[in-house]
């Protein structure tokens, strides 16, 4: 199994959201690159963030960031 390209833009997204504070969160603006607002209705639609907008990480997402995080910095490393 290999990553959609829909699959990469997700985890692109959910990287981004900030990982110091659970009341920290990201907006998604409507003139945002389509492929982002996409993304960030389909995190929404999955139940890994709060608004279809961007929003908070629910603790599903929160996990999920995390593994993202190692699995960035795996690939990542040299």
């Amino acid at each position: 199994m290999t990553f959609s390209p829909e699959m990469v833009e997700e985890l692109n997204l959910l990287l981004k959201f900030p990982n110091k504070s659970l009341m920290q969160g990201l907006k998604i603006h409507h003139d945002a690159d389509e492929t982002t607002v996409s993304a960030a209705q389909r995190l929404f639609d999955k139940g890994i963030t709060t608004l279809p907008d961007g929003g908070y990480l629910t603790d599903l997402g929160h996990d999920l960031l995390e593994h993202g995080q190692v699995i960035n910095l795996a690939l990542t490393a040299k």
